[in-house]
C-alpha cells in the first residue's frame, strides 16, 4: 500500500495507512542455516515418530550431538506445523453419572403455549 514513487512521502503515506514506518522498513531475515538442518533432521524423524513431542525431540536432537533447548524445538515445530499424535480429551461422551435424570416433556404434545 506504501509505494516509494508515489507523489507523497512515505512518512505521510505511512500515517496514512496507520503503519510505523519502523516496520515499513523491516526486512525479515528467515532461519538461518543451523535452524533449517535441525528442521529438516526434526522433519525426518517425525515421520518415524510421529507420537513424539518436544522433550523427546530435544533427547532425539542431544543423541545426534545437537544441543537445543525444548524453547527453541517448540518454535520450530510450530513453524513447521508438526504436532505430537496423542489422544485429546473427549468432552461430548457423557460421564459415569450415577442417575441420569428423565426428560419430563417426552411424548407431550404441545399444542398451545404456555
Amino acid at each position: 500500500m506504501v509505494n516509494r514513487g508515489e507523489g507523497l512521502s512515505v512518512r505521510r503515506q505511512c500515517n496514512l495507512v496507520s503503519v510505523s514506518r519502523g516496520s515499513f522498513y523491516y526486512k525479515p531475515l528467515g532461519e538461518t542455516e543451523e535452524n533449517l538442518r535441525i528442521m529438516r533432521l526434526m522433519d525426518e524423524h517425525y515421520l518415524n515418530h510421529p507420537t513424539e513431542g518436544v522433550l523427546r525431540v530435544c533427547d532425539f536432537l542431544l543423541a545426534l550431538g545437537i544441543v537445543a533447548n525444548h524453547k527453541r524445538v517448540r518454535r520450530l515445530l510450530r513453524l513447521m506445523g508438526l504436532m505430537a499424535i496423542y489422544p485429546k480429551k473427549n468432552l461430548s461422551i457423557l460421564g459415569q453419572a450415577k442417575y441420569v435424570k428423565p426428560y419430563l416433556l417426552k411424548g407431550l404434545k404441545i399444542v398451545r403455549p404456555d
